[in-house]
């Protein structure tokens, strides 16, 4: 059963978390909640639209369409508005269970990192040369995440050692072959492929996608493992410590310290998760400070000294600055 969810933001002021969110149950069809203060709706559909290789969401009209597995049900969430509060609106096949409202609350809130107090970040980097003005420009763009932790791992090492768009190649590939669909006013809305559905496969239908056989051995080993429950997010989240979060991660084979760093950064929501490896991040540096060279992983881990704590959310900026310069 398909559900139709309209989520859309109108501004209301203040910190918010899940003890205050508004929950409409007035209306079967709506949930409200208010979005943390600072959100920048737009700074968001900016990010989101930067490829138009995306398969896991489409944005049309300042909308954000996505297909979601919640409740043992595939949810369809329409997200618009501005800078406010989020409106879940139900609009096909029925009430919303309350089972259904927690869900989609917590599934939008990790996705766009509502439960993140931004303004210690941007109070310590206010005097930074360098990510000072970038917090300025996308103040209130908070970090969009990969909430669920298979599909994290899975971005990660796709896109090890190629460029973006061939990533995302592989990504819609892997998705189109292998996920779950469904159709709403004709178009297609995928789920990414579970766990289970990809530990059941062969090197060879990876490799079918243009995925290296290395690439395709590490994603079938992985997909087992999350499968047999040997490693999961909340198991991660368990370990109370990034550190022995990292050293675990670190442990499986095709996981190396810029991976787990990513996974760490969108998935986990570490906010100090650094990827000094990153050549996006390298790049973006040395736009800002209009070098010659690239700096090396060492100087970025001088540079960070003024963003300590606050890696990810710097990397995340800079990675935006690349994609918009206004």
């Amino acid at each position: 059963m398909a559900i139709l969810l309209t989520i859309s933001c109108k501004q209301k002021g203040g910190e918010t978390d899940m003890a205050k969110q508004e929950l409409n149950s007035a209306q079967q069809d709506k949930i409200i909640l208010t979005a943390p203060k600072p959100f920048h709706f737009a700074q968001t559909l900016r990010y989101l639209t930067r490829s138009p290789h995306e398969c896991m969401f489409h944005v049309e009209h300042d909308k954000i369409y996505r297909l979601l597995n919640v409740e043992g049900q595939s949810v369809i969430v329409e997200i618009s508005g501005d800078d406010d509060a989020l409106t879940v609106r139900l609009v096909k096949h029925g009430a919303m269970t309350a089972a259904l409202q927690v869900a989609i609350v917590r599934y939008v809130r990790d996705w766009f990192d509502f439960d993140r107090d931004l303004k210690p970040f941007y109070a310590q980097v206010a005097q930074c040369p360098l990510l000072g003005p970038l917090a300025r420009q996308y103040a209130g763009l908070r970090i969009i995440g990969v909430p669920d932790l298979f599909e994290a791992l899975c971005w990660a090492i796709s896109g090890q050692q190629i460029n973006l768009a061939f990533a995302y190649t592989l990504k819609r590939r892997l998705v189109e072959s292998f996920g779950a669909q469904e159709t709403w006013n004709q178009r297609s809305y995928w789920l990414f492929p579970t766990a289970k559905t990809v530990s059941q496969l062969d090197v060879r239908d990876l490799t079918a996608l243009q995925f290296t056989q290395r690439k395709a051995e590490y994603l079938l080993e992985i997909a087992a493992q999350i499968r047999d429950g040997a490693l999961s997010k909340d198991g991660l989240l368990a370990l109370g410590d990034f550190k022995k979060a990292e050293q675990r991660l670190l442990q499986i084979r095709g996981i190396g310290p810029w991976t787990a760093n990513y996974v760490m950064m969108r998935c986990l929501r570490n906010p100090a998760a650094f990827p000094v490896a990153d050549v996006g991040l390298q790049n973006a540096v040395k736009a800002r400070l209009g070098t010659d060279e690239k700096p090396t992983p060492e100087t970025l881990q001088i540079l960070a000294r003024a963003w300590s704590g606050w890696e990810a959310y710097a990397t995340f900026y800079l990675w935006q600055s690349l994609y918009h310069t206004a």
